[in-house]
């Protein structure tokens, strides 16, 4: 009887080579799920790390005699390069130089971007799309030092050609440097909102056409305003590119601070003064290291407002399908 009962115990239980695989590969999951919390940990600490410094280093800006947090926000006048009492401290001719080449640039961008997503998402044949689509993002690839010089070399040459009788073209300006950001966001915007509105039911589309609407109709009166949370976010990903980006307002845009909204006149961006203030040398603990780190925080500032902005209104209109 004892012997019965201990066979059918025998045959219940998992062979010892199964026990041993199964412990092993918890033990594994255990390893990779603890390094996986390492590296978000990592990233997160990063982030706040480089934020207190950021933010450490810009107050020691403010701790200076004559230097106030108000005049730095409203003055109309820039020029760090003195000491405190003799030095103007007004950031906006940089904030208005950086929002002048991001309108530019998104003037430029989202009409393209959203036409060429049209296109490929509702127009162009599955084997086009195939091969357009991978050499559209290609292009997002382009070092912006090349597009730098491509905008000084081409873009404004062009500009003077064109309209250099009717109005005054500067060498370095505005209209150049926003027109090739453009040019370097279009990808971004074009591939993202393509993604939203093939991710449109063809469901809605169907219904439309069963109502007797025209193509153009179903793609900007269906299509798009389903993709909207797709698309805004689309934008503010350009947008947050554009604002952020160094190089090519560094050399085609100049380093002119001014508080002008002539896209033809020479401006200086709140990245382009940061690339000059650090190719002088600026000696650590001197004031124009120091406002290096207050152009930065602003720009910290403005990019999180406006992402902030963003999540709100894409929570807003996000369509669930």
């Amino acid at each position: 009887m004892t012997t019965h009962v201990d066979a059918r115990r025998d045959r219940g239980s998992a062979p010892p080579t199964l026990v041993r695989g199964a412990s092993l590969g918890r033990s594994v999951e255990r390893v990779v799920l603890g390094l996986l919390w390492i590296c978000a940990a990592i990233s997160i600490l990063t982030t706040v790390g480089i934020v207190v410094i950021l933010f450490e280093e810009a107050a020691t800006f403010f701790e200076n005699e004559g230097i106030t947090l108000g005049g730095f926000l409203t003055g109309t006048e820039w020029q760090p390069f003195a000491s405190a009492e003799q030095g103007s401290f007004g950031v906006l001719p940089l904030v208005a130089g950086t929002l002048l080449v991001t309108v530019i640039a998104l003037i430029v961008a989202v009409p393209l971007g959203l036409a060429s997503a049209a296109y490929l998402s509702e127009y162009a044949p599955s084997r086009v799309r195939r091969i357009l689509k991978p050499t559209l993002e290609v292009l997002a690839g382009v070092p912006t030092v090349v597009l730098g010089y491509f905008a000084l070399t081409f873009m404004t040459p062009l500009l003077r050609a064109t309209i250099g009788e009717l109005t005054t073209v500067s060498i370095f300006n505005a209209a150049s440097a926003g027109i090739v950001m453009g040019i370097m966001i279009v990808p971004t915007v074009a591939s993202l909102s393509e993604d939203a509105m093939s991710a449109v039911p063809n469901a809605l589309r169907e219904g439309a056409y069963g109502l007797g609407s025209p193509k153009r109709s179903v793609v900007t009166r269906v299509v798009m305003p389903a993709a909207l949370s797709g698309i805004v976010a689309a934008v503010i990903l350009g947008l947050g590119r554009a604002i952020g980006e160094t190089m090519i307002v560094a050399i085609a845009a100049g380093n002119l601070p001014g508080l002008t909204f002539n896209p033809f006149e020479q401006i200086q961006a709140m990245t382009a003064y940061i690339v000059q203030a650090v190719q002088g040398e600026a000696p650590r603990g001197s004031l124009t290291y120091q406002s290096i780190f207050a152009v930065g925080a602003l720009l910290f500032v403005i990019t999180l407002t406006i992402n902030l902005i963003a999540a709100r209104i894409v929570r807003r209109y996000r369509e669930a399908y």
